[in-house]
């Protein structure tokens, strides 16, 4: 009687599961985009279109809706799983984990390409630039960006990137830098990976070593400029400069 409880239970399931093949027209994501476009997709559509096929008990758009849940449905979330955490769900394997990674790369560099200005005039210039480059990382790397007379941008260097909980920023490197570039002013920028946008001691002690050096040498140290997913601490806004 349990046997065939089973069995019944089993097909159920089976017979319950509609491949998207068998979905309308209007509800298959693909067929959905082109014929009321992508902004009338649903997330978890989107990333079914990235999946491309599902499995034997699930849709693509399924497994979308199972990898959104691994993060919290929380977009930016998102964008910081790495390959080992997308294959924890069944039925993505390193391919689809690979496309998926890639598909959010892309979309970070479109936003930095046209979000970034040439000029910067304020901590949110600076995050702007930084943040589709920096928020999803999941290593800590320190970075400095060059600046002409007028703030007009020259260009971003990476200085150092570290692990999970800090890096080594060398205030030798970042001065050659700027002097090699004719830099007239620098901001600072590092990421932390863990979410936080408290400066640390040590981020604090660093600026100010910086700020004094850049004295001696006629070069401003504008602003230092935390990022994470959850946004950005300027230590210009905040008066932690000095």
């Amino acid at each position: 009687m349990t046997k065939s409880s089973g069995l019944f239970t089993l097909h159920f399931f089976l017979t319950d599961y509609v491949s998207i093949k068998n979905w309308a027209e209007d509800d298959k994501p693909r067929e959905k985009l082109t014929s009321k476009g992508r902004e009338n997709l649903s997330n978890a559509e989107l990333l079914g279109i990235l999946i491309g096929n599902g499995t034997r008990s699930k849709s693509a758009v399924d497994l979308a809706r199972d990898i959104l849940q691994i993060a919290q449905n929380d977009l930016a979330k998102l964008a910081t799983l790495g390959i080992k955490d997308l294959c924890k769900v069944s039925g993505i394997g390193p391919a689809k984990a690979i496309t998926i990674i890639a598909a959010i790369e892309l979309g970070g560099r479109r936003k930095q390409a046209t979000e970034v200005t040439k000029f910067i005039s304020s901590s949110k210039d600076a995050y702007s630039y930084f943040g589709p480059l920096l928020q999803d990382k999941l290593y800590e790397e320190f970075w400095i960006l060059l600046l002409k007379q007028n703030n007009a941008i020259i260009g971003a260097h990476k200085i150092s990137e570290g692990g999970m909980a800090g890096t080594v920023a060398d205030p030798k490197r970042i001065f050659k830098v700027a002097l090699e570039n004719n830099a007239a002013h620098i901001i600072l920028c590092h990421n932390h990976p863990s979410g936080s946008l408290k400066p640390s001691a040590a981020d604090l002690k660093l600026t100010q070593k910086l700020v004094s050096a850049g004295k001696h040498l006629d070069l401003g140290i504008l602003d230092h400029v935390i990022i994470s997913h959850k946004g950005f601490y300027s230590f210009a806004d905040e008066g932690t400069m000095e």
